[in-house]
């Protein structure tokens, strides 16, 4: 008996030890948010308050001593994400992840992208203020690395520690800015449709721009493979570490438009979901200096940003930047290629990936006049038939360094202006508001031109040269608008109105968010602060209604049971909101996924199906394809001696949703509610291991919101009928001029990708209920409801 419990007693030490030393490690662990450090090249002492959402307020004697300490309070919140994200362009995720990112960076170490980084760092002027900065910016994040507690996932994936550089800032940049383009999922999948059914079935589907009505107002004065391409990038980007940038908001009320006389500013990008979140907020403040921002992991200036004279955000302007171009190999010999000037060598390079537990890879990447062939890159492509991917991001000067310093340092709208220019790709639309009463918008990007009758939203002839780029355009030509006399400015990634009668091409979004905005906006002019954040949460689309409308008058009501008809009237009474309590959208998202399937499905493959719907064209004909009365689409191709009509698909459709619903849910439509089938999980890399998921994974929640309202919380359909959101409002920021130390922001989960941290997930509840925190500027206010970490020299 005696042994048994000194046993017993010994477990229980034994019990007691390990918890001290884990609570230890877990303490150990978590950001420093109070106290003293030193840093090595300080030149004077320099103190951050940590404020009650954990946002660090920098104050220091000089912007470089305030750089270097926004990197180091920047690595000990996001140091992994920081690692995620260097490591994607330049192919090295295998190295800690192992073969399973394999494809990822043999796709992405193929299109350019470092070696782009390269040639724009070796043009850099040395002794520029941007290059200073950054170079202390990285300084802070190294002496983390060096002295600061390595993060648990660097513990548990097996990561080791390596200084960052100025091309780590550029290939993050890089990343950025292919994750904004969409050519690389569309045009293959048009070129493979037209081929195998002809150019009647492109008809239908919008591709020459009929369906953006509602356009941005601009103020100047081998028929199989093809879709290989685009259903390989498209799950590259979906099962990435770190999500891409997709869509956006925002909009700017001038001094006509406000209740106060001064300018409001809303923004609120689209981005897929993840953990930790985008954005981390910094606020700086040195002589001559200040600036509360928000920045990317391992970038040095915000791409979004405010501070006492003007704020700025970003929308995807979804311009084509990316062309596929069809070379033609010499007979019997592979190395070469056909061009109008006769048969030219293609270039070679060899990149070695490294992948964790096994030998390294070898990757040879063939690229022509165009650019890398695709073929060597992605796997189901034939190797008989390559294909050159043309982008201008790799392919014209890359100024971003340049473009966000001058972004953030800007000291009129004419320098804003500038700094704007610099950026060749990615297209964005930059929105600019200041205390001035100016509001603008303008759209970023190298703009080209094509010759007359070319469509380059399909595989293009790489042989001729007719298919290239004839013109590149002066920024004058670029959409933009500057104090439009209708007193505002907004973007919700729909077509610009032309310029010079040019109506440039590109993969612009259903007109749902962008009519709401407007049809808002136009409805009043004494915004305010909490009207505008009433907006910015708006959760109703104008277009489903009328889309409910169209669908209903193709239903024949004589053949619906009597619970059909209950619906059926639940659904016409719908007003197109999307909150939780809602019927209508889980019945209407239902209906719209099966009529969806059953028009395009048989032509397509299922496969195909999936990928259209991610599409912009996938989410521009769910309110375009039943005006159709006589699309070619209706007919379902696979049912032999029978014609299928409009009628015949939105009936079967509806019928096939309501026993779906009622399978899923219940008979009781009261019950059919959005908040049951509609729900948000923020997941980490490492929240995909069942075990580590109540770890690092923040919620799930019930959503409100949806696809295509102004809290555009996206999802894919299925057949599950439960509708998982990848992403949405990667931060929602108001800018108010008339009350500038009290503007308001959010994030989805919270300042720290640290575990252990407090501030890991302490905006998420409040995100997901449309609420807002202070952006705070006044010093006395920010020093009361903070925490003090003073960085002093060291040495």
């Amino acid at each position: 008996m005696r042994k048994i419990k000194k046993i017993l007693l010994v477990l229980l030490v034994l019990i007691v030890v390990l918890g001290i030393g884990l609570c230890a490690y877990i303490f150990h662990l978590k950001p420093k948010y109070e106290g003293e450090l030193k840093l090595k090249n300080l030149v004077n002492e320099t103190t951050v308050y940590f404020d009650d959402f954990g946002v660090p307020h920098i104050y220091a004697h000089s912007e470089k001593d305030a750089m270097t300490t926004l990197g180091y309070v920047h690595a000990q919140e996001r140091l992994w994400q920081m690692e995620l994200l260097r490591r994607i362009a330049p192919g090295r995720l295998s190295e800690i992840f192992g073969s399973v990112a394999l494809k990822n960076d043999k796709f992405f170490s193929g299109i350019g992208i470092e070696e782009a980084s390269a040639k724009a760092i070796a043009k850099l002027d040395k002794n520029s203020p941007s290059y200073q900065l950054t170079l202390a910016y990285l300084d802070g994040i190294n002496q983390y690395l060096e002295e600061g507690p390595t993060p648990i996932e660097f513990t548990l994936v097996g990561v080791k520690k390596e200084k960052f550089t100025i091309k780590d800032v550029y290939n993050i940049f890089g990343y950025m800015s292919f994750s904004f383009a969409m050519a690389q999922k569309t045009d293959p999948l048009l070129t493979e449709i037209k081929n195998k059914y002809g150019a009647e079935y492109l008809k239908d589907l919008g591709i020459d721009g009929e369906f953006n009505t509602t356009k941005i107002k601009s103020s100047k004065d081998n028929i199989d493979e093809y879709s290989a391409i685009a259903k390989s990038v498209a799950s590259l980007l979906d099962t990435s570490p770190i999500p891409p940038f997709v869509g956006s908001n925002s909009w700017v009320a001038g001094p006509t438009k406000t209740k106060s006389g001064k300018v409001i500013f809303a923004n609120d990008p689209h981005i897929g979901f993840s953990q930790p979140a985008t954005w981390y907020e910094a606020h700086l403040v040195a002589p001559n200096f200040e600036l509360y921002g928000c920045y990317l992991a391992g970038t040095p200036f915000p791409l979004l940003a405010h501070n006492r004279n003007y704020a700025y955000g970003l929308t995807m302007f979804e311009n084509d930047d990316i062309d596929f171009y069809q070379e033609k190999n010499k007979a019997g010999d592979v190395n070469q290629y056909q061009t109008p000037a006769g048969f030219a060598n293609y270039k070679i390079r060899k990149k070695t990936i490294k992948v964790k537990d096994t030998s390294d890879v070898v990757l040879t990447v063939k690229s022509s006049r165009h650019g890398p062939i695709m073929n060597d890159l992605i796997e189901r492509l034939d190797k008989k038939n390559p294909i050159a991917m043309s982008w201008i991001y790799t392919q014209q000067p890359i100024q971003i360094l340049d473009a966000v310093y001058g972004l953030s340092h800007a000291k009129s709208k004419d320098e804003f202006r500038k700094a704007v220019q610099l950026v060749a790709a990615p297209g964005l639309n930059v929105m600019y508001g200041d205390a001035k009463g100016n509001v603008a918008w303008w759209a970023t990007g190298k703009l080209y031109k094509h010759n007359k009758g070319v469509n380059s939203f399909l595989i293009l002839d790489g042989t001729s040269g007719k298919d290239d780029i004839t013109e590149y355009l002066d920024f004058s030509k670029n959409p933009s608008a500057e104090n439009p006399k209708w007193g505002y400015v907004y973007s919700a990634n729909n077509q610009p109105e032309a310029v010079d009668g040019y109506l440039y091409p590109g993969y612009y979004l259903p007109e749902d968010r962008a009519k709401r905005i407007s049809s808002l906006m136009d409805s009043k002019s004494d915004w305010d602060k909490e009207a505008i954040s009433k907006m910015i949460f708006d959760n109703t689309s104008p277009v489903a209604p009328q889309v409910v409308q169209s669908l209903v008058s193709n239903v024949n009501t004589a053949l619906l049971s009597s619970e059909e008809k209950k619906v059926l009237s639940t659904l016409k009474s719908w007003k197109g909101t999307t909150n939780l309590q809602d019927v209508g959208p889980t019945i209407y998202n239902k209906w719209i996924y099966l009529y969806l399937k059953n028009t395009f499905q048989d032509e397509m493959g299922e496969e195909n199906f999936t990928l259209f719907l991610g599409t912009h064209i996938g989410k521009q004909i769910i309110a375009r394809q039943i005006e159709k009365e006589n699309s070619v689409w209706w007919d379902n191709i696979k049912t032999k001696n029978i014609k299928e009509t409009r009628n015949d698909i939105v009936n079967k459709s509806f019928h096939e949703a309501v026993k779906a619903l009622q399978e899923q849910i219940g008979n009781d439509i009261s019950q059919w509610n959005w908040e049951k089938v509609h729900t948000v999980e923020h997941e980490h890399p490492l929240g995909k291991i069942a075990a580590l998921r109540k770890l690092f994974n923040v919620g799930p929640f019930a959503a409100p919101g949806s696809n295509e309202v102004i809290n555009n919380q996206f999802f894919g359909f299925n057949e599950e009928g439960k509708y998982y959101v990848k992403g949405g409002p990667s931060t929602r920021r108001i800018v108010d001029f008339s009350d500038i130390e009290n503007s308001w922001s959010i994030i989805p989960t919270g300042q720290s990708g640290n575990p252990f941290s407090k501030h890991y997930d302490d905006q998420a509840e409040m995100f997901n209920a449309g609420k807002f925190r202070k952006m705070k500027l006044n010093k006395d206010e920010i020093i009361k409801t903070s925490t003090k970490l003073i960085f002093k020299p060291k040495g």
